[in-house]
């Protein structure tokens, strides 16, 4: 069992969880994930890692409720606990320094798994700016957190409640017109992080980005995270989670997210 220490609302719907899970802290590296399960019958969700704390023996994790699994992992409260906590998998980032800027773009819950990634850049030595977007205000998070890896803040909310009005790509576009940079990451919904990637293409600015959304399984077993990169079948959880966002066919991977709408909506409405 591993026993959650605090939890933060970040909104109605996203919680942080910090999570006592000293061997995932130890080993844990930036774009790493874990397998959690809220009970011993309970559904096998994959979450990114949000931050580590070797010392503490504690993991963060970020949680938005969608489904019935990921609304009772929600609904535990500090001194519950996880019935387990699996990990890390995945791929880790690479991290390198850079002459030039990175750019990391992060849309809603997306920020999450972006914050131990603009860490690892900024302990590098690299410059980074980092464009934070959402549809409002509230559902912009972990902003003091990303400030302290950043050489500088960019918000963008779709209402202009907070920052400036406008999508991420503008923000995004802004940075590369007035300054060199050398990569970008980007990671939230697969529709945001496939305009971030059409703008970076036509600036010839190399780009990552996490397809975390689309894993269910974590091990490469059920098939459910396969998407089409660079013209070859990959699998999410064991090839990336993170991919050359260039190469990655959004237009697929959207239209096998909406796969399971039907299904959603029909419980919903029961």
């Amino acid at each position: 069992m591993y026993r959650i220490i605090e939890k933060t609302h970040f909104s109605e719907h996203v919680v942080k969880l910090l999570v006592e899970a000293p061997e995932v802290a130890r080993a844990r590296k930036p774009g790493h994930f874990v397998i959690v399960r809220c009970g011993e019958h309970g559904e096998r969700i994959p979450l990114t890692i949000a931050d580590a704390d070797v010392k503490a023996g504690t993991i963060t994790l970020a949680i938005q409720a969608v489904g019935d699994s990921t609304r009772k992992i929600c609904a535990l409260e500090a001194g519950d606990s996880l019935h387990d906590v699996v990990g890390p998998l995945g791929r880790p980032t690479a991290i390198q320094r850079h002459e030039g800027t990175v750019l990391c773009c992060g849309g809603g819950v997306g920020v999450a798994p972006l914050l131990p990634i603009i860490k690892a850049f900024k302990e590098a030595g690299n410059r980074v700016v980092s464009v934070l977007a959402a549809r409002n205000k509230d559902l912009i998070i972990l902003e003091k957190e990303v400030a302290a890896y950043s050489d500088e803040v960019i918000i963008m909310t779709d209402d202009g409640s907070a920052g400036r009005k406008g999508l991420v790509t503008a923000g995004a576009e802004e940075v590369i017109l007035r300054e060199n940079v050398s990569e970008c990451v980007a990671i939230g919904p697969a529709i945001m992080m496939k305009f971030v990637a059409l703008l970076t293409q036509k600036y010839n600015v190399p780009t990552i980005c996490s397809l975390n959304t689309i894993m269910v399984d974590g091990t490469g077993m059920c098939g459910a995270c396969r998407v089409t990169v660079g013209g070859k079948q990959r699998f999410v959880c064991v090839d990336g989670p993170e991919f050359d966002a260039h190469q990655v066919d959004f237009d697929e991977m959207m239209s096998r997210m909406r796969a399971y709408d039907s299904v959603r909506n029909t419980k919903a409405s029961k």
